[in-house]
């Protein structure tokens, strides 16, 4: 199956910026379904932001204009590069894959998503 291994996250101040990174197996990458996930304590997991096979993205209102998704398909990486974070930012933030081309209104949903990576913790202090 895919495996997908977060890393990046940390401690940094409101207002600061963190680059988070996933790197996937499978030789396929490239049309994968791509996303970003987060959890806070005591709140349902959310969508942040995903990416397409065919590059369109969705983003979380929460995050439009602060975050963006990207991808490397030579090296089956994506990035989450956060820019002007929030301590209501502060979360585990997980990768997650689609790989059989989804075609639902709400593709970048996690119930899309096929695999998932472990996670990896973003606090931010105010």
């Amino acid at each position: 199956q895919v495996q997908l291994v977060e890393s990046g996250g940390g401690l940094v101040q409101a207002g600061g910026s963190l680059r988070l990174s996933c790197a996937a197996s499978g030789r396929t990458f490239s049309s994968y379904t791509m996303g970003w996930f987060r959890q806070a304590p005591g709140k349902e997991r959310e969508s942040v932001t995903a990416i397409r096979w065919d590059g369109g993205t969705y983003y979380a209102d929460s995050v439009k204009g602060r975050f963006t998704i990207s991808r490397d398909n030579a090296k089956n990486w994506i990035y989450l590069q956060m820019n002007s974070l929030k301590p209501e930012d502060t979360a585990v933030y997980y990768c997650a894959a689609d790989v059989n081309y989804s075609a639902s209104s709400r593709w970048y949903s996690a119930g899309s998503m096929n695999y998932w990576g472990k996670g990896t913790l973003v606090t931010v202090s105010s």
